[in-house]
């Protein structure tokens, strides 16, 4: 099995293209300090992780950045910390502000040049623009949660995007998944029989992160620790 088997690249985006943990992190750490439990950052993350997974399940037509805000007000609670709603709201705007992984744009102008690339992500459409303007490519097809009207792991949304694919003449085994999330990609991308690719962004750190534990761990075809990585491995491919 090669990389250069497929030909397209269907990708999250946040956790995979977008640094979502350190976007989180930075807008979340001024509710954690006046907490004053002296949460770590993956206890932040975690937490974050838990009710944003319960508020997907429980809304899952509420665009992204609106459903962010609920998600801030259930940490608040949970941290016993008392946030108005406009702060609630300026929460889920902050996806916005989240920072492009610095090896990301590089690698997506690489690939563009041997694959369609694709999206499908947990976002909203007004959101996914700012962080599109980050990564500097122009995808083949945008497909965000707001589309499917469900968020993953549904299955829900990997068989939106496998019709939107068959639109444009791409048959499931030209496609490779690309993602981070085992959670959220792979393990449905396993139950559509699609191929995958796992960008392993949290290799240096335990746990799950901003992902809920999988459980039992899903099947993936390439690993690799970073999109240059991947990006190299390509073009070693090509001139081998």
């Amino acid at each position: 099995m090669r990389l250069s088997d497929y030909k397209v690249l269907t990708f999250d985006c946040y956790g995979t293209l977008i640094d979502w943990e350190g976007g989180m992190v930075a807008a979340l750490q001024p509710l954690a300090d006046r907490a004053g439990r002296g949460l770590t950052r993956d206890a932040i993350l975690q937490a974050h992780a838990r009710h944003e997974s319960a508020q997907q399940a429980q809304t899952p037509t509420k665009p992204y950045r609106e459903l962010l805000a609920i998600v801030y007000k259930r940490l608040a609670e949970e941290w016993g910390v008392a946030a108005d709603w406009e702060e609630c709201v300026r929460y889920g705007l902050s996806v916005r502000d989240w920072p492009a992984f610095p090896d990301s744009a590089e690698a997506l102008a690489y690939l563009k040049r041997f694959y369609r690339l694709v999206i499908l992500s947990n976002v909203d459409n007004e959101t996914f623009t700012y962080s599109n303007r980050r990564l500097g490519v122009e995808f083949d097809a945008i497909i965000t949660a707001e589309d499917a009207g469900s968020y993953k792991p549904s299955l829900r949304n990997f068989r939106y995007m496998l019709d939107r694919l068959g639109s444009m003449g791409l048959g499931a085994g030209e496609v490779l998944h690309t993602a981070e999330s085992l959670f959220h990609d792979h393990k449905p991308a396993n139950e559509v029989g699609l191929a995958s690719c796992w960008i392993h962004r949290r290799h240096q750190q335990e746990g799950f992160g901003a992902t809920m534990d999988p459980g039992e761990r899903p099947r993936f075809d390439f690993r690799f620790e970073s999109m240059a990585a991947l990006a190299r491995a390509h073009a070693a491919e090509q001139a081998g």
